[in-house]
Protein backbone atom coordinates (compact mmCIF):
# COMPACT_ATOMS: atom_id res chain seq x y z
CA UNK A 1 0.00 0.00 0.00
CA UNK A 2 1.30 3.44 -0.88
CA UNK A 3 0.82 6.77 0.81
CA UNK A 4 -1.23 9.35 -1.01
CA UNK A 5 1.84 11.21 -2.32
CA UNK A 6 4.15 8.24 -2.79
CA UNK A 7 5.29 7.13 -6.23
CA UNK A 8 3.72 3.70 -6.93
CA UNK A 9 6.22 0.81 -6.82
CA UNK A 10 5.54 -0.21 -10.44
CA UNK A 11 6.32 3.32 -11.63
CA UNK A 12 9.38 3.58 -9.39
CA UNK A 13 10.79 0.41 -10.98
CA UNK A 14 10.65 2.17 -14.36
CA UNK A 15 12.20 5.38 -13.03
CA UNK A 16 14.99 3.91 -10.89
CA UNK A 17 17.28 2.86 -13.80
CA UNK A 18 17.29 6.45 -15.07
CA UNK A 19 18.94 7.80 -11.92
CA UNK A 20 22.74 7.52 -11.71
CA UNK A 21 24.21 5.66 -8.75
CA UNK A 22 26.14 7.81 -6.29
CA UNK A 23 29.05 6.32 -4.38
CA UNK A 24 29.07 6.95 -0.63
CA UNK A 25 31.48 9.60 0.53
CA UNK A 26 34.74 8.13 1.87
CA UNK A 27 34.50 10.70 4.66
CA UNK A 28 31.38 9.04 6.03
CA UNK A 29 28.68 11.31 7.34
CA UNK A 30 24.94 11.14 7.41
CA UNK A 31 23.26 8.27 5.54
CA UNK A 32 21.99 9.35 2.13
CA UNK A 33 18.23 9.69 1.64
CA UNK A 34 17.19 7.16 -0.99
CA UNK A 35 16.41 8.41 -4.47
CA UNK A 36 12.89 7.03 -4.10
CA UNK A 37 12.31 9.02 -0.91
CA UNK A 38 13.77 12.16 -2.50
CA UNK A 39 11.51 11.78 -5.54
CA UNK A 40 8.50 11.36 -3.27
CA UNK A 41 9.47 14.60 -1.51
CA UNK A 42 9.95 16.43 -4.82
CA UNK A 43 6.55 15.28 -6.07
CA UNK A 44 4.95 16.32 -2.77
CA UNK A 45 6.38 19.84 -3.02
CA UNK A 46 5.37 20.17 -6.67
CA UNK A 47 1.85 18.86 -6.07
CA UNK A 48 1.13 20.94 -2.98
CA UNK A 49 2.99 24.12 -3.94
CA UNK A 50 4.62 24.41 -0.51
CA UNK A 51 8.07 25.90 -0.05
CA UNK A 52 10.95 23.42 0.02
CA UNK A 53 11.72 24.24 3.65
CA UNK A 54 8.12 23.40 4.59
CA UNK A 55 8.34 19.76 3.47
CA UNK A 56 6.95 17.83 6.47
CA UNK A 57 9.61 15.64 8.10
CA UNK A 58 6.85 13.19 9.10
CA UNK A 59 6.70 12.04 5.48
CA UNK A 60 10.17 10.54 5.82
CA UNK A 61 11.34 11.87 2.45
CA UNK A 62 14.30 13.84 3.76
CA UNK A 63 14.49 17.59 4.20
CA UNK A 64 13.25 20.07 1.66
CA UNK A 65 16.86 21.08 1.02
CA UNK A 66 17.83 17.46 0.35
CA UNK A 67 14.97 17.07 -2.12
CA UNK A 68 15.78 20.39 -3.79
CA UNK A 69 19.45 19.43 -4.19
CA UNK A 70 18.50 16.07 -5.66
CA UNK A 71 16.17 17.81 -8.14
CA UNK A 72 18.97 20.25 -9.05
CA UNK A 73 21.50 17.45 -9.53
CA UNK A 74 19.10 15.37 -11.60
CA UNK A 75 18.28 18.37 -13.77
CA UNK A 76 21.99 19.05 -14.36
CA UNK A 77 22.55 15.40 -15.33
CA UNK A 78 19.58 15.19 -17.70
CA UNK A 79 17.76 12.76 -15.42
CA UNK A 80 14.69 14.95 -15.06
CA UNK A 81 14.13 15.06 -18.83
CA UNK A 82 14.38 11.25 -19.12
CA UNK A 83 12.17 10.82 -16.05
CA UNK A 84 9.62 13.19 -17.57
CA UNK A 85 9.49 11.08 -20.74
CA UNK A 86 8.81 7.93 -18.70
CA UNK A 87 6.07 9.68 -16.74
CA UNK A 88 4.40 10.93 -19.90
CA UNK A 89 4.49 7.47 -21.45
CA UNK A 90 3.38 5.67 -18.30
CA UNK A 91 0.74 7.62 -16.47
CA UNK A 92 -1.73 10.29 -17.53
CA UNK A 93 -1.93 11.53 -13.91
CA UNK A 94 1.49 13.17 -14.25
Amino acid sequence: MTRRNEIPIALWKRIEPLIPQVKPSPKGGRPRVSDQQALNGIVYVLRTGIAWEDLPSELGDGSGMTCWRRLRDWQANGVWHRLHQVLLATSPQF
